[in-house]
């Protein structure tokens, strides 16, 4: 079918690891007729998880967008990993969606997961809807979960549904707005339970004054004493959720598809379309101004590309929304960044792992498009004759690193466009050289996002790697001025080699690199031989001589020297300067530097006494602490050294309810004591 804007619903699951996404997903498409059978997560069937990884795993590692059509409208549904290391294919499909459902299990409660993905639906103002799932399952209890978010949530939760039993007892819900109860699978109406009865009218009385206090109208009617209609609450409710006052909450279980037919009308009924969000805004890149557009097909066409996919049979496929106009079969479309245009040959709706071949997708939807050859994630592509920019997509920085190494020449030959392609589908992973190692990195969001891409760069692009943790690039310098002297002399029946170099080195400040002083007085060494020597002391600069790490903050000054007027070259200055430099450097009483990196680390106030214990056994400096909300924010400076594997271990400390972000800050002297063991390591392995 083709669907008008306001038919569509672009919603974001989002929930802790293993609350149930997937399985909610999985009845949705099974209600509205899009599959003939529930699949399962454990048996690896289900539409939204295809990755072969995924299935081996039995967790969500993609964003999928998995469609479904109920009661004349389109429901794109974009299922999102649960697991933190996947954050970045959460805020991708966040960025897109313009409302979302938050899924709770009954059995597990608000969990760490729960609290980070509803900070991000409220950073995006997204409208949601809460869905309580796993009503069956053993130690369920709809009342306590509620309580506790409740608690833990700055939001006015409405239930609209109660459950009729629960765990084993699990049989349907009641719909607290008609006060009917719908049924099992099938969602047979009827009336309400006489043990429930009490407690759903007081329910039902709470949903009644939340709808009204949206609207002067239904205010007006309630306080004179007049029933609301059904409609008239469900809209004054809607208008409470696209303002993000409200947060309606319902309740099911997606295994037993129970509770299903009531959500996907709720998503529907409370959840905006396309057209009902604020207008598109993007940047006119010609003119550097904001320009808006309207949610419509007679708009210019504007397209966010938000996410990307190395597909084995299409190739690159482009996941995208549709912001404004249309995007057509065979046609072109203008990308900013790139300055280049684009064909469009066949646009695909998407379910899962399947693509349908469509004509056009229309503004508001989400589709793809294969073989685009330079447009990445977060670009837009838009009208060549009417140009605009939407807003990208904020990725959070990479926490974790592993160094690579391919396993075997072939792999060697590969992994560089491996990696580069790699990097194309998942923004939060990057890949840079260590100039002071020459170890590649491979950066993610933790320990089993690099896990995973090793695996994909194997399956997807057939390169193996190897994954250990990254050398520390140190570096050394020296602590005080010292001089030497060098003199290279070579005779050997030809023409000889002469030349003598007379050197000081010097400290500068920290972050200041090289510096090149030329003293020679009195033609004592010609000019031209100079950058000779400059150049012998920037190749002695790559190999330090306490443990081989790069000499930092020197100035080098030639003061003094000697030449034969046969034998000197180029060459022989080369050598004296080099040799000369790493005299002086042993003189000059070396030290070694480490990076020290600057962190800032969140997490529940409970949690922070064991933080700081934690930070001070990292020779970490404390700079600052803050309170916010609950949580404490702390601010430190720790070697880099102590905290390469600092994702693990807070996600150890605070059960995976702490974040932090961590930046390069500056060079520090090593200890003494640390040091020597580092410098007897680098000899030992230098042998």
């Amino acid at each position: 079918m083709k669907y008008r804007i306001e038919q569509l619903r672009n919603v974001v699951l989002m929930s802790h690891n293993s609350a149930g996404k997937t399985s909610l997903t999985e009845a949705m498409l099974y209600n509205t007729g899009a599959i003939p059978r529930l699949g399962r997560v454990d048996e690896g069937t289900t539409v939204s998880d295809y990755d072969p990884e995924e299935i081996k795993r039995k967790i969500s590692i993609n964003c999928s967008v998995v469609p479904c059509e109920w009661e004349g409208h389109k429901i794109n549904v974009l299922d999102t990993p649960g697991y933190t290391d996947f954050v970045g294919e959460v805020k991708g499909a966040i960025r897109v969606a313009n409302g979302a459902l938050i899924v709770i299990c009954a059995a597990s409660g608000v969990e760490v997961g729960t609290e980070l993905v509803w900070g991000y639906a409220g950073e995006n103002k997204l409208p949601r809807l809460a869905f309580i799932n796993k009503m069956d399952r053993e130690n369920a209890d709809f009342r306590r979960t509620l309580a506790q978010m409740e608690e833990r949530f700055e939001a006015t939760l409405v239930p609209l549904q109660l459950p009729i039993g629960s765990q084993d007892e699990f049989r349907g819900v009641v719909d607290l707005v008609e006060m009917r109860t719908y049924l099992g699978e099938k969602g047979e109406e009827g009336e309400v339970p006489s043990d429930l009865r009490d407690e759903a009218e007081g329910y039902h009385q709470r949903l009644v004054e939340a709808a009204a206090e949206n609207s002067d109208e239904l205010i007006m009617k309630y306080l004179d004493g007049e029933e609301l209609t059904g409609d008239e609450i469900r809209n004054g409710l809607k208008l409470g959720v696209m303002a993000g006052n409200i947060v309606p909450v319902l309740c099911g279980s997606a295994l037993r598809n129970t509770g299903i037919q009531p959500l996907l009308r709720a998503i529907i009924e409370y959840l905006p379309s396309p057209g009902e969000v604020a207008k598109v805004v993007g940047i006119n890149p010609a003119t550097g101004e904001e320009e808006t557009l309207e949610a419509s097909e007679l708009a210019p066409l504007s397209v966010l590309a938000f996410k990307t996919m190395a597909d084995p049979y299409v190739g690159k496929l482009t996941y995208l929304r549709i912001y404004s106009g249309a995007m057509e079969s065979d046609s072109r479309a203008f990308n900013p960044r790139t300055g280049e245009e684009e064909r469009i040959g066949q646009p695909y709706f998407l379910r899962g792992k399947e693509q349908q071949p469509v004509d056009r997708i229309g503004a508001g939807d989400i589709g793809a498009v294969a073989k685009l050859s330079g447009t990445g994630t977060g670009d837009t592509l838009c009208d060549k004759g009417h140009p605009i920019v939407l807003p990208s997509i904020t990725f959070p920085k990479p926490l974790f690193s592993a160094a690579v190494h391919p396993k075997t020449k072939a792999d060697m030959d590969k992994l560089g466009s491996a990696l580069t392609r790699l990097v194309e589908e998942d923004p939060t992973l990057g890949v840079r050289r260590e100039a002071n190692t020459g170890e590649t990195i491979l950066s993610g969001m933790g320990e089993s996002h690099i896990a995973i891409a090793a695996q994909r760069l194997r399956q997807k692009f057939g390169v193996e790697i190897t994954t250990t943790i990254p050398k520390v690039p140190y570096q050394e310098t020296i602590t005080k001025v010292a001089t030497a002297q060098y003199r290279h002399k070579k005779q050997t029946g030809g023409a000889g080699q002469f030349a003598e170099v007379h050197l000081r080195v010097e400290p500068l400040e920290r972050g200041q690199g090289f510096d090149y002083v030329n003293e020679v007085k009195y033609g004592h060494i010609s000019d031209s031989f100079i950058p000779s020597i400059e150049k012998g002391i920037k190749e002695a600069l790559k190999q330090g001589v306490l443990a081989g790490y790069p000499v930092m903050d020197v100035r080098a000054v030639p003061y003094d020297g000697k030449e034969h007027p046969v034998d000197s070259k180029d060459i022989a200055f080369y050598i004296a300067g080099r040799e000369a430099f790493k005299v002086a450097i042993k003189n000059a009483d070396p030290v070694l530097l480490e990076p020290i990196m600057d962190l800032t680390v969140t997490v529940p106030e409970e949690f922070m006494g064991d933080i700081l214990g934690d930070l001070n056994t990292k020779r970490a400096r404390v700079m600052g602490m803050d309170h916010q909300r609950g949580m404490a924010v702390i601010t430190a400076q720790a070697p880099l050294a102590e905290i390469q594997r600092y994702a693990t271990d807070l996600r150890s400390i605070t059960q995976g309810r702490g974040v932090f972000t961590m930046e390069f800050s500056h060079y520090e002297e090593v200890p003494s004591h640390i040091a020597q063991g580092i410098i007897e390591k680098a000899r030992r392995e230098a042998k």
